[in-house]
C-alpha cells in the first residue's frame, strides 16, 4: 500500500493536487476520536486493482488534497486515511461438559466450572441441570458443540477465522511477550502486523486476545475458560495499535490479506466514525464477498460512536448489536438498519428490560495491559464482544454441514450463512433496527434441517 506510485500515476496525482489552493489544515496528530491520519490520503486510480496511500507534501492539507484528487477524471476515489476504534466499552472496574475450571491458574476443578462466568454460552431454555443452568441471555453453545461432534467436525475443525484487531497473544517473544495459556500452540495460521509491518501480530492491548478467546479459546483443556469454535484455526491480523485504533489503509490491507490467505470468516470488532465513507475498506470487503468470506462487524457502542457505521454498514457485512445476561438489548448497543442480528455483549440493559442482570463477557486476556500476565478481567462489554460470538457461530455453521453440498465457495456461501444466522435467531420483541432478526442461537443455527 505504501509502495511508490508509477511515474505517470504520480504525475497525474500531483497535477490534481496542484489544483488545491487552500492552506494546510490537517491535524498534526490523530484526532482524539475517529479522526484521520495526518499528511496521508488514500487514492485509487481509474483502472487500478486497489488503492495506494499518498504522503502529502508540506503545506497541503488532507481535505484540500482529497477535494483536488476527486476532481481528476484519472482518480476512481480519494479519501482521508480514516481511523477506526475498537467497539468495546470497559466498565468501572448435554454430553460431558468441558472441564475448564473458570479461573486461570486452577489446573484441576469440577467439570463445568466455566459455567459460573460464561452465561453467554449456556442454553436459554430447557431443563435446568446442576452443572448447566439456563441463562436467558445464552446462545446454547453446548447444543452447537453436540451438533458438530455428531457431524464429525467438533469445534468447527477445518475452518479459519481471521481476527482483525489489536493482535493476539498467540506466541511468546522474549522478553516482552508471552503466549496466552488458554490457546494451543498449533491453533494459529500465519498472520501479519499491519501496524508495525512485520510478521508478529502480537497483542499490546488485550482487546484482540479477548475477542479471539470468544471465537476459539481452547475448550476441555483444564485451563481457564471456553471458546465457541474451539478447534477452528485463528489468523491474527493486527490492524489496531496498542490504543485499539487503526488507519483505514491498514484495515483494508488486513482484509485483503485474510482473503488472500484463505480465511473463511473475518471478525472486525471496530468502527469508523458516524457517516464516514471509507472506499478502500468497502472495496476490500466486496472482494471478500466475491471469494465467499463471511465478514462480521460490530454495530458500535453509544458514547464511542454516534451511529452504526462502517464496516458494519458495508454491503454483505453482518452487523452485530449487543445483548445482556438477562436477554435484553445492551444500553450501549446502537440501532440502525445495518444491524442484522444481536449477540452477547454483556453490560447493562436498556431501560425497558425486565432483567437487571449485567454480567460482563469473560475470556482469558492480558491483565492490566501487561503482555506477559493473563487473567479473566471483568470489564469487557460491548458490541466488540457480540461480533466475536457471531464470528464463532458462523465458523460453526460452516463446519456443521447444515448449508448443504450445493453451497459453494463464492457469494452464495456468504448469503447462506447470513440467512442461517437470521432465520434461527430468537426474537427479543424489539424493533428490527434495534435487534435485527434477533439474538443468535448457536444450537439452532447448527442443527440439521431448513
Amino acid at each position: 500500500m505504501n509502495r511508490r506510485l508509477p511515474t505517470a500515476a504520480a504525475a497525474t496525482l500531483l497535477a490534481a493536487l496542484a489544483l488545491a489552493t487552500a492552506p494546510a489544515t490537517a491535524a498534526t496528530g490523530l484526532a482524539t476520536a475517529h479522526g484521520f491520519a495526518p499528511h496521508r490520503v488514500m487514492v485509487k486510480l481509474a483502472g487500478a486493482s486497489g488503492p495506494r496511500t499518498l504522503h502529502l507534501p508540506p503545506g497541503l492539507g488532507v481535505r484540500a488534497a482529497v477535494t483536488a484528487l476527486r476532481s481528476s477524471p484519472a482518480v476512481a476515489y480519494a479519501a482521508p486515511d480514516y481511523i477506526a476504534t475498537a467497539s468495546a466499552t470497559k466498565s468501572a472496574d448435554s454430553g460431558d461438559l468441558p472441564n475448564d475450571p473458570g479461573t486461570l491458574g486452577v489446573l484441576a476443578g469440577p467439570p463445568g466450572g466455566w459455567v459460573d462466568k460464561q452465561w453467554n454460552f449456556l442454553p436459554w431454555q430447557g431443563p435446568s441441570l446442576p452443572l448447566l443452568p439456563v441463562s436467558p441471555g445464552g446462545i446454547d453453545a453446548v447444543g452447537a458443540w453436540e451438533n458438530l461432534a455428531k457431524e464429525g467436525h467438533p469445534g468447527a475443525v477445518g475452518i479459519t477465522v481471521a481476527v482483525l484487531d489489536t493482535g493476539i497473544a498467540y506466541r511468546s517473544k522474549r522478553p516482552k511477550f508471552a503466549r496466552s495459556p488458554d490457546f494451543g500452540r498449533g491453533q494459529f495460521v500465519p498472520g501479519y502486523d499491519f501496524v508495525d509491518s512485520d510478521r508478529l501480530p502480537l497483542d499490546e492491548n488485550g482487546h484482540g486476545t479477548h475477542v479471539a478467546g470468544t471465537i476459539a479459546e481452547k475448550t476441555n483443556n483444564g485451563i481457564g475458560l471456553t471458546g465457541l469454535a474451539y478447534r477452528a484455526k485463528l489468523m491474527p491480523v493486527r490492524v489496531l495499535d496498542e490504543h485499539a485504533r487503526g488507519r483505514a489503509d491498514q484495515i483494508a490491507r488486513g482484509i485483503r490479506f485474510a482473503v488472500a490467505n484463505r480465511a473463511d470468516v473475518i471478525n472486525m470488532s471496530f468502527n469508523f466514525a458516524c457517516g464516514r465513507q471509507v472506499p478502500a475498506v468497502e472495496e476490500a470487503l466486496r472482494i471478500a464477498y466475491r471469494h465467499g468470506v463471511i465478514a462480521v462487524a460490530s454495530a458500535g457502542n453509544l458514547g464511542s460512536e454516534g451511529c452504526v457505521a462502517q464496516p458494519a454498514t458495508a454491503p454483505h457485512v453482518i452487523g452485530v448489536g449487543g445483548t445482556t445476561e438477562g436477554g435484553c438489548l445492551g444500553a450501549y448497543s446502537l440501532s440502525g438498519t445495518a444491524v442484522d442480528v444481536v449477540a452477547p455483549g454483556g453490560g447493562g440493559p436498556m431501560l425497558d428490560c425486565p432483567s437487571i442482570s449485567s454480567g460482563p463477557i469473560y475470556q482469558v486476556t492480558l491483565r492490566n495491559h501487561s503482555t506477559r500476565r493473563f487473567g479473566e478481567p471483568s470489564n469487557y462489554e460491548g458490541t466488540s464482544m457480540a461480533a466475536a460470538h457471531v464470528s464463532g457461530v458462523a465458523a460453526m455453521i460452516l463446519a456443521s454441514g447444515t448449508l448443504g453440498p450445493r453451497v459453494g465457495k463464492g457469494k452464495t456461501r456468504v448469503d447462506a450463512v447470513a440467512h442461517r444466522l437470521r432465520s434461527t435467531a430468537r426474537d427479543l420483541g424489539q424493533p428490527e433496527t434495534r435487534q435485527g432478526a434477533g439474538l443468535i442461537d448457536a444450537a439452532a443455527a447448527t442443527s440439521p434441517g431448513p
